[in-house]
């Protein structure tokens, strides 16, 4: 594994732990020689884990489209700041670019990308480990929901258990690392021969 790719949100959020783990994450990064993909903000938990990682000496790649790059006031330092046109663009080029998916805290933007990979790895168009950092207990609520959905018959397990969890920074790389690949989804196959 060198590259992965975080979601996180361009607001830093109520609890200062939120910060916390993403500079934890920035440094932890850089002491393993792995390069961060982002999404080329300095504002909000996006900045501090670009921050806290290029402070360690660590590679960082941040992929921001053009109408982002003012509001979300680039990261000009990065080692690699790529500017894309569309939000489309930006969440491609972050997939091709990581060899693996974190998500910390965030908003609509942080669910949308981590459920869009989290898709592709349902579907195998991707065959990366996705993994949340689940800071004081954010994402929670959201693991119990993801579990609802698997009792309502709405999810396969084998799909809910491509999402990895962890609680420590140290554990979230070391989860990734560590990761196997599952079989690869046979769901639709032969579906269109009938």
């Amino acid at each position: 594994m060198t590259s992965v790719c975080v979601f996180c949100g361009s607001a830093a959020g109520a609890n200062t732990a939120y910060a916390e783990a993403a500079r934890a994450l920035g440094r932890e990064l850089a002491a393993r020689a792995i390069a961060l993909v982002y999404g080329g903000g300095r504002v909000g938990l996006m900045g501090q884990v670009a921050s806290a990682a290029l402070a360690a000496g660590g590679a960082v790649v941040g992929v921001i489209p053009h109408a982002l790059a003012l509001k979300e006031i680039a990261q000009e330092d990065c080692t690699e700041l790529i500017v894309v046109n569309t939000m489309h663009e930006r969440k491609a080029l972050m997939a091709d670019r990581a060899g693996a998916f974190v998500a910390l805290p965030g908003g609509y933007g942080t669910c949308d990308e981590l459920f869009e990979i989290l898709t592709w790895a349902q579907l195998g168009i991707h065959n990366k480990p996705v993994a949340l950092l689940n800071v004081n207990g954010f994402f929670t609520p959201l693991l119990a929901w993801l579990d609802h959905i698997v009792a309502e018959g709405l999810l396969k397990q084998k799909h809910r258990d491509l999402l990895l969890v962890a609680d420590t920074v140290p554990g979230l790389l070391d989860a990734l690392a560590n990761w196997t690949p599952p079989a690869a989804e046979t769901k639709w196959v032969g579906l269109a021969e009938r």
